[in-house]
This record gives C-alpha cells, structure tokens and sequence, in this order.
C-alpha cells in the first residue's frame, strides 16, 4: 500500500490502507481537528523531532478490557499500603512534560515532540486530554495522560519518578474507567509491560468495530473537574 500524504483538508484514507507496519499517512498538521478525527478514525500522530508528522493504524492493536485487567500480588500490596495517592487532571502540563523527558530503554529520543506537547495540552483545555497523577506526599512521583471519546480511554504515555508509582496511577485508573461504564483502554502497540496488564492484541477489524459503537468524539463531562480517585 502507497503512504498517503495528507492536504490542508482534515481529511484521512481509510485505517484499512495501512502499511504492514501500521503507517498511514505522513503531513498534515497537529490542529485539534486534526487529532480529533484521526482518534475518531483508529489513527494516532506518532513521531520524531525532525521528522514530518507520521499517521498509524497498526493491525494487530494492543488493547486493554477493563474487567480483564489483571495486578501482580505485590502491586496490589503497594496500593494497598497506600503509599501514593492518585489525582485525575490536577498536573496535566507537568504530566506530559515528564512524559516527554524521561528516559526509556532502547529509546534515544522522545516522540514527545513540543509541537505534540501544544497540541495535547491544546485538548486538554477543551476537555478531551486528560491525565492521571500519582503522588508521594506533595511530590509528583508518576502519572499517564491520553485521550477519552466516548466510553474508550486512548492511552498515550506514561513516566515513573519513583518505582511502581504509574502502576499504581494505571491500575487506579482503570478500575475507575470500569466503574464509569468505559469499554475499552487502547493501548496501540504491544508492549509486554501492558501485556503484563492483561492487555491483548485484537484486529484492527473489530478495534474499529469497538471504536465506532464506543467512540462517540464528545467530551466526558465526568472527567472534566480535578480530583481524586
């Protein structure tokens, strides 16, 4: 399949003309229009300072059920002793600018572009970006930010100042998400960190069945206010 690049027009090909490898289109622009109907559609921006904005429907795609999430004995130990509280939407800016600088194994660089970090923030004013924090006392020691449409959280990224400290912001999360009636967190790739999770690969097919009958591009107005959770 060609690699499509995209116009001025917030237009996008159909997921189902990926490449192999998941790639899409190429171009564009990060406008709010933009990400928004590329969520709507299956397709994510993912790449690198320096490069041109790359577009992605992966098939296979790693997903997480919120009633299949699963927690190791020792995790749930930690969130047991209560060691760090969790928050919903209290350090967006802080969140993502961590996300964006922490290092990763194998990972030279960060697809955390600032163009990508304007944007997303951009979202997050509007009621569509949201982010997690886990705290230790008055420091923020973890968190993860992503997108909600409809009843599906699209995860993005997640960072780790102190060990266990986003694992315990996801699995707070996700159980909330189950609670509020959320059908399905995306995960986009296969990690084995979120396979540990209980997250799985299902086909493009049936994530964009999903996303269709979920993925309404509203805002969830429970997720609008700061709070705990």
């Amino acid at each position: 399949m060609p690699v499509f690049r995209l116009s001025d027009a917030v237009i996008f090909p159909s997921p189902h003309l990926s490449e192999e490898d998941g790639l899409l289109a190429i171009g564009g622009d990060l406008s709010i229009e933009r990400i928004l109907k590329a969520y709507s559609m299956g397709i994510f921006p993912w790449y690198s300072k320096g490069s041109p904005i790359l577009w992605w429907s992966p098939d296979p795609r790693l997903v997480l059920f919120p009633d299949e999430l699963r927690v190791s004995r020792s995790l749930s130990q930690c969130i047991r002793k209560g060691i760090f509280s969790v928050t919903l939407n209290t350090a967006f800016e802080e969140v993502i600018h961590s996300c964006a600088v922490i290092r990763r194994q194998g990972q030279a660089g960060t697809w955390i572009t600032k163009k990508m970090i304007d944007a997303y923030i951009g979202l997050h004013h509007i009621g569509y970006a949201h982010s997690v924090e886990a705290w230790h006392g008055n420091v923020l020691a973890g968190g993860l930010y992503g997108i909600i449409l409809g009843r599906i959280f699209f995860g993005e990224s997640m960072f780790s100042n102190i060990s266990n400290a986003s694992k315990v912001a996801f699995v707070t999360f996700v159980r909330h998400l189950q609670q509020q009636g959320f059908r399905l967190i995306d995960c986009q790739v296969s990690t084995e960190h979120l396979r540990n999770f209980g997250a799985r690969e299902i086909s493009r097919s049936r994530f964009l069945q999903i996303l269709d009958e979920f993925g309404s591009a509203t805002q969830h107005t429970d997720f609008l206010q700061s709070r705990h959770i």
